[in-house]
């Protein structure tokens, strides 16, 4: 069998990838030292492409489909059996290695750390977390094969994606912070951001030989201390939203929380005032403003001054007995 074996080796052969796995982007064709004879067939499928390595150098890079005829120094009998002292071994080393030209698609990816960038408009720092998924290729198998893969056998696509993905949060915060979208409205433009995003990847991207196909973000998710702020925010809005509905400001209706919160201290309003460090004038100062909030003006709208006394009775600053009093007097004016 062994010398069978030395004679079959002198053979031309056919070399192909068969049996393409998705699972893997660069395959290696095995040959017994690297030794694949002159006049050997190339067969590329659709899907697939090749790397020729001649003697150390990458000498073609074959994209189309089709049957290719190899021309090398390594010609059948001659070659070998005069390399006596190289233990019959040729030093003209052809290696082949076949790579997918095929998109991988529908790759899930999940960024791992926490995407920071300020909010546009409320200049408060933001942490969100996204997801999504995304299609790629090799769009340079020459820099792909020189710069990662090396003199490696093979190299999967789980290989790729990890690299690929590793790119996604740094790029994702770089555009957030200048792209002007707000927490407010990143869920409703997550087509846009998907677009925009594509276009950054692939500039760095095409460095690692690769290009993106086809990205979506799917869905973003906020951290805790960004929900905290999220949430006050959205208490201020609800407040002033109210104040406004009562005829006041945003500013009036603090004023006004303040004096139900110094009605309720032990010391009334002299105590809130010194707890916050504004001494006396400050309950004063409350009080002036309830007694404007509820006056009897003839010459005020009443409907403007129940809508204030509804907002007084909202936030627990007059009882229902006050508010039912007050109500009485400003609807005979109606």
């Amino acid at each position: 069998m062994g010398i069978i074996n030395f004679f079959k080796n002198q053979l031309s052969q056919v070399i192909e990838w068969k049996d393409q796995s998705a699972d893997l982007l660069v395959y290696k064709f095995r040959s017994d030292n690297d030794e694949i004879k002159n006049a050997s067939k190339l067969i590329v499928a659709p899907g697939q492409g090749a790397i020729i390595l001649y003697e150390g150098k990458v000498s073609d890079v074959i994209d189309t489909p089709g049957i290719y005829n190899l021309e090398t120094d390594n010609h059948s009998f001659i070659t070998t059996l005069t390399k006596l002292r190289t233990a019959f071994e040729s030093e003209h080393k052809l290696k082949i290695y076949f790579y997918r030209t095929a998109e991988s698609v529908n790759q899930n990816w999940g960024t791992s750390q926490a995407i920071k960038y300020v909010d546009p408009i409320y200049k408060f720092p933001v942490e969100l977390g996204a997801n999504g998924n995304f299609s790629f290729k090799i769009s340079s198998a020459t820099h792909l094969f020189q710069e990662i893969v090396g003199a490696k056998d093979f190299y999967t696509t789980a290989e790729a994606k990890q690299v690929i993905q590793n790119r996604f949060p740094q790029t994702m915060s770089t555009y957030l912070a200048t792209s002007s979208i707000s927490y407010q409205t990143i869920d409703s433009q997550l087509g846009t951001l998907s677009m925009g995003l594509k276009e950054q990847l692939n500039v760095e991207l095409q460095n690692l030989g690769f290009e993106l196909t086809d990205f979506k973000l799917n869905g973003t998710i906020f951290d805790a201390d960004t929900k905290e702020r999220i949430n006050k925010i959205a208490d201020i809005t609800a407040d002033a939203l109210a104040a406004k509905e009562g005829g006041l400001n945003y500013v009036e209706l603090e004023k006004l929380k303040a004096l139900r919160d110094a009605a309720r201290n032990e010391g009334g309003l002299a105590g809130a005032g010194l707890q916050l460090g504004v001494g006396m004038e400050l309950g004063k100062t409350f009080n002036d403003q309830k007694v404007q909030i509820i006056n009897n003006d003839p010459n005020t709208d009443p409907v403007v001054q129940l809508q204030k006394l509804k907002l007084l009775l909202n936030e627990d600053i007059i009882t229902q007995a006050e508010f039912d009093e007050k109500k009485k007097g400003w609807l005979e004016k109606l």
